[in-house]
């Protein structure tokens, strides 16, 4: 036993026996559900009802015994981490609704002859975003038939498509006129189709269509919640982490601004996912990324396998981002299982619309009436990709998976240890010793690939050799966690320098005692794990 205690019932907590991972801090699942409707509907789900349970937190902090004390300590940070987000999004939403205010303004007073409708062939041009290209909510996107009505001919020529969330609306309905065209858009947004028993009340005395339409502030609050789902289901989508977190605010603006025409039929998060995931296809129109293959590079040395799939955009999700088993009980769709980098890489190769039904309906769970809904498409065109989608997939994943108990992830410590050993030790041997035979090595960005222990030994020896003239320099390693695997984000101290810079960040591949895979990425996500960009010579 411990000094730790149940969050939920005050009971003891049992000790790990020496078990590695995240340690839980209720004493049952029974607790862990019941804490987490208590989150949901506590208090009033305002933000003045946050800021008074902060209240509260803060005043029933004990500084005795150090477990109570610390459980304290780590649930104020949470709900002062949570009011920055909502203020956050309340600032950017806020700045973002003044904007739009300003531009409809001129618009409506002196109309320019280049605004262009958003409509047809005569598409508005795109608004991109200083980093990754994310449209502007205005732009258009195409898509499939209406579930509710078959489309005819006609319909082709006389219907638009809604600029905020891809509904699909009478092309006479969007005005030319920039201010009318916003009214319009905000009353395109409705759930008509949904049947009734896809219906969820969220907690407290208000409907969910009075919810979406409260202030800045309160609006904030009830969104931010589903932030971090969200941004694992975006990043699933584009495969990046950078693009994941442009497309999740983009995705809280333009529900901001549909919130007008938001009916309540569905619940605020599926709402939030049918705008999250025409967001992402958007972005997958606009980018028309495609995996390709590697080619080989002239001088160098290989392996003579297959060249693996290049996908120049993947990146790396840090385990410690996603939602934890507490926080979300339920949470099939932000697992450790479905994080791995061999799934993100295959999900890529999927056509953007099966891509969108297989991660809906397996894992957000949505129903297949809801997933069409949102993908505008009918029920059965929603199974249909899903059955397309899913062998697919299996194709590209390894034949071989990891087993998820405590002892490979002791003995993948153990492995992930000896890596940064060997590494900083400048010992090429030991390094070695660790590769399996068919050990696969890309950078994406970078067109550089290896397979097998042969070519990644001869790669390896040019850098680590210090009497050779490319020698890179001194590594020092720090661990992380990324897509459900060990990480290691490697530090050089070049030649005549005394500090330790950030260089990569090696995820592993681990299978039995052998390093099977190495995905490296370059350094700018370091402090998205938590690691820092820099260490001093004397660490």
């Amino acid at each position: 036993m411990t000094d730790a205690v149940c969050r939920s019932c005050a009971r003891p907590l049992a000790g790990r026996d020496g078990r590695a991972g995240r340690s839980s801090v209720y004493c049952s699942a029974a607790c862990r559900q019941k804490a987490y409707r208590e989150r949901r509907a506590a208090p009033d789900g305002t933000v003045r009802g946050l800021i008074e349970d902060v209240g509260r937190q803060v005043e029933a902090l004990v500084p005795q015994p150090p477990s109570v004390f610390y459980a304290g300590v780590s649930d104020l940070a949470a709900s002062v981490g949570r009011l920055r987000r909502i203020a956050r999004v309340a600032r950017d939403t806020a700045q973002d609704d003044s904007v739009t205010r300003t531009a409809v303004t001129k618009e409506a007073g002196s109309p320019s002859p280049a605004v262009r409708p958003a409509t047809g062939d005569a598409a508005a041009p795109h608004t991109t975003g200083p980093r990754t290209g994310a449209a502007h909510p205005s732009a258009p996107r195409a898509g499939g038939p209406h579930p509710s009505a078959p489309r005819t001919a006609s319909d082709e020529t006389s219907r638009t498509r809604d600029p905020v969330t891809g509904d699909s609306v009478p092309r006479a309905a969007v005005p030319r006129d920039s201010a009318a065209r916003d009214s319009v858009t905000r009353a395109a947004v409705t759930h008509d189709s949904v049947p009734e028993d896809t219906v969820t009340q969220d907690s407290g005395t208000q409907t969910p269509q009075e919810q979406v339409r409260l202030g800045e502030s309160d609006f904030a609050a009830l969104v931010e919640p589903y932030r971090r789902e969200l941004r694992v289901h975006c990043y699933r989508m584009a495969g990046s982490y950078d693009d994941a977190e442009d497309l999740v605010q983009e995705t809280f603006l333009r529900a901001w601004r549909a919130r007008d025409g938001f009916s309540g039929r569905a619940s605020v998060r599926t709402w939030l996912y049918r705008i999250a995931t025409n967001t992402c296809l958007d972005f997958q129109r606009r980018t028309a990324r495609r995996p390709r293959r590697y080619e080989p590079l002239p001088g160098m040395n290989h392996g003579s396998a297959e060249p693996p799939a290049r996908i120049t955009w993947l990146q790396p999700y840090p385990d410690e981002e996603l939602p934890s088993a507490d926080e979300q009980p339920d949470a099939l769709a932000v697992s450790r299982e479905t994080m791995e980098l061999v799934l993100l890489a295959a999900i890529q190769h999927l056509p953007p619309r099966q891509r969108a039904v297989l991660l809906l309906r397996d894992l957000v769970g949505l129903s297949a009436v809801e997933t069409a809904q949102a993908l505008e498409m009918t029920p059965a065109s929603v199974n249909s990709a899903l059955q397309r989608a899913r062998p697919a997939l299996r194709d590209r994943m390894p034949r071989r998976r990891s087993d998820w108990t405590a002892e490979a992830d002791a003995r993948e410590r153990a492995v992930l240890g000896r890596y940064m050993a060997a590494a900083e030790s400048l010992d090429l041997g030991a390094f070695t010793d660790l590769l399996s035979e068919d050990i696969r090595l890309t950078m994406p960005p970078n067109p550089y690939w290896f397979v097998g222990r042969a070519a990644i030994t001869e790669f390896l020896s040019i850098s680590l050799e210090p009497a050779s003239p490319l020698f890179l320099g001194h590594w020092r390693h720090l661990p992380a966690r990324a897509n459900g695997h060990l990480a290691a984000g490697g530090y050089v101290r070049r030649p005549g320098t005394t500090v330790y810079r950030a260089q990569v960040l090696d995820v592993l591949r681990i299978e039995g005692d052998r390093v099977v895979e190495i995905t490296s990425f370059e350094p700018h996500l370091f402090p998205a794990f938590g690691l820092p960009l820099r260490l001093p010579a004397d660490r």
